[in-house]
C-alpha cells in the first residue's frame, strides 16, 4: 500500500511540475506582433481621399496678444477656492493658499514679462509636419562640434515627454545632449515631439488611438525627418510609447533608455507579485529601499492614481471643466509636480513646488496647455489606451531586442528591478539607481539624467 501511495505522489508531482513548466513557458514566451496599420488615418473625416502633406515646415509658437490680455483678465477675478483644512498641506490636493500665491505670481509677474518667456520657448527650433492625418509639432535640435577636436559621432534621438508634461521639460536637457562633452564619444541630434493631442500637436479625431498607435506615428515622424535608425529616451507616457516603438520596430531602434522602465507582460506581473513576497530573490540588497512591494504600490494607487481613473473613463468631463479655467488648470497640473517629485512634499503647505522648480518653469508648462487648449486631448490618451488595450497587451509581451538602459530616481512612484525587467529587456546593458530625484528628472535634474544617458550609450557602444 505504501508503494502505491508513493507512486501516486510521484505521479502527481510529475504532473504539477509539467503543468508548472508549461505555464512558465507560456508566460515567458515572446508575444506576437499585433497587426497594426502603419499608415492608419487619424484625422477628421474627409470628403475626398486623404493625401498626406509630407512637407516639414518651421512652426511659429507665438501667442496672440489678446489671448494674454484675456488670461490676465481671468486671473484678476476673485479666487473663490475653499480654504484648506487646518494643518493640511497637499494631502487633499493643491493647497488653496499656495494656489493664491501661484495665481498672483502668474498674473502680476509672469504674464507682464510674457514676451520674455515666449522668446525663451522659441530658443529651440520648432517644426510641424503631417503624419497619418495629424499635424505633429516637434523640436529639432542639431548638435554642435568643437573646432580643432575630433568630431563626435552623431546619434539621432527620439525624446518623448508624458502627462502632465510638455516639451518644456527638455529645455535644460536638450542643450546637454547636443553639446560635445568629455563624458561621451557621442553627440545627439534630438527630435522632441509634442505627443499627439499635447501642446501644438493635433489630437486624433478617431477612437482607438492608444499607445501602440501613437508609437507608429512617432516612428513615422523619425522616418519623415530622415532617420531610419535612432535611439529612444522617455519617461511617463514617453517611456511607454518609447517601449512600444522599440518593441514594434526593432529594425529602427538602436537603443532604448528610460527613467521609468516597466514590464507589464504576464511574466513581468507574476514576478512583481513574487518579488513582494520574496524580495531577496529579485532585488539587490543595496537598493532594497527602492522596491517597496505591492502594499506600497496599492496604497500609492489609492492615493495618487485617481486622476488616471477619471482620465481613462471620462476625460472630456474633467477636460471641459478645465477649459477656459486657468486657475483650475494650474491647480490640476501643478499638483503632480509636487507629489510626483517627492511624495514627502504632500505634507508641506506649499507642496515643495519651488524646492526643485521655479514658478517660471512650472507656468511655462501650464501655458503650453492653456494657449493650445490641449488639456482634454492630452487626457484622452488614457481612455484611448484602454479602448485599444488589446494592442497594448500584445506589445507588452514583445521583448525589446535593442540595447537598453534603465535608470531609477529615488522618489519615482514605483520601480521595477532588473530581474523583473529581464524578459522584457533581454539586452539590458545599463542599470542604475539615483538617491535623489523623482518623476520628472529631465526637468528636475537634467545633468544627472544626461550623465546616466551617456553612460548607457558608452556601454552600448553604437559604433
Amino acid at each position: 500500500m505504501a508503494n502505491i501511495w508513493a507512486r501516486i505522489l510521484v505521479g502527481a508531482l510529475t504532473i504539477l511540475v509539467a503543468v508548472g513548466y508549461k505555464n512558465y513557458r507560456d508566460l515567458s514566451a515572446p508575444g506576437k506582433r499585433p497587426d497594426l496599420d502603419n499608415n492608419a488615418y487619424w484625422g477628421p473625416t474627409l470628403k475626398e481621399p486623404y493625401r498626406e502633406n509630407k512637407a516639414i515646415l518651421p512652426f511659429d509658437i507665438s501667442v496672440k496678444p489678446e489671448v494674454i490680455e484675456d488670461l490676465i483678465g481671468q486671473l484678476s477675478r476673485p479666487l473663490k477656492a475653499q480654504a484648506p483644512l487646518e494643518g493640511v498641506g497637499f494631502q487633499y490636493g493643491f493647497n488653496a493658499n499656495e494656489l493664491a500665491k501661484v495665481v498672483k505670481y502668474w498674473r502680476d509677474t509672469y504674464l507682464p514679462k510674457w514676451s520674455e518667456r515666449e522668446q525663451y520657448l522659441k530658443k529651440l527650433d520648432h517644426y510641424q509636419t503631417e503624419i497619418q492625418g495629424l499635424k505633429i509639432h516637434f523640436i529639432h535640435a542639431k548638435p554642435s562640434q568643437v573646432k580643432g577636436q575630433k568630431p563626435k559621432k552623431v546619434l539621432p534621438l527620439l525624446l518623448m515627454h508624458g502627462w502632465p508634461g510638455t516639451v518644456r521639460e527638455f529645455y535644460d536637457f536638450i542643450p546637454l545632449l547636443t553639446t560635445p562633452s568629455d563624458k561621451s564619444d557621442y553627440v545627439f541630434e534630438v527630435i522632441a515631439p509634442s505627443l499627439p493631442g499635447y501642446g501644438w500637436s493635433q489630437g486624433s479625431s478617431k477612437t482607438g488611438f492608444g499607445v501602440a498607435q501613437v508609437a507608429v506615428v512617432m516612428r513615422n515622424l523619425m522616418l519623415r525627418v530622415g532617420f531610419d535608425k535612432f535611439l529612444v529616451q522617455g519617461g511617463n507616457w514617453g517611456s511607454i510609447i518609447g517601449s512600444n516603438v522599440a518593441s514594434l520596430f526593432p529594425e529602427n531602434v538602436l537603443g532604448y533608455h528610460s527613467n521609468m522602465c516597466g514590464n507589464n507582460s504576464p511574466m513581468g506581473q507574476l514576478k512583481m507579485v513574487l518579488a513582494s513576497f520574496f524580495p531577496s530573490w529579485f532585488v539587490d540588497s543595496e537598493y532594497a529601499d527602492f522596491y517597496k512591494g505591492l502594499g506600497h504600490l496599492f496604497s500609492t494607487i489609492m492615493e495618487e492614481m485617481g486622476y488616471a481613473h477619471i482620465q481613462a473613463s471620462k476625460p472630456d468631463t474633467i477636460g471641459n471643466a478645465l477649459i477656459d479655467n486657468p486657475t483650475g488648470l494650474a491647480s490640476y497640473i501643478l499638483e503632480k509636480f509636487s507629489t510626483w517629485t517627492n511624495t514627502a512634499f504632500r505634507s508641506l503647505p506649499d507642496g515643495g513646488l519651488t524646492k526643485r522648480f521655479t514658478y517660471d518653469q512650472l507656468l511655462d508648462n501650464v501655458m503650453i496647455y492653456y494657449v493650445t487648449n490641449s488639456i482634454t486631448t492630452s487626457m484622452r490618451l488614457y481612455s484611448e489606451s484602454m479602448v485599444a488595450s488589446q494592442f497594448a497587451l500584445a506589445v507588452d509581451s514583445l521583448p525589446i531586442k535593442a540595447k537598453a538602459g534603465c535608470t531609477r530616481f529615488a522618489h519615482e512612484i514605483t520601480h521595477f528591478s532588473d530581474s523583473v525587467l529581464a524578459n522584457k529587456f533581454p539586452n539590458l546593458v545599463h542599470s542604475s539607481h539615483h538617491r535623489d530625484g523623482g518623476h520628472f528628472p529631465a526637468f528636475e535634474l537634467p545633468q544627472q539624467l544626461y550623465d546616466d544617458f551617456v553612460s548607457f550609450v558608452q556601454k552600448a557602444n553604437f559604433s
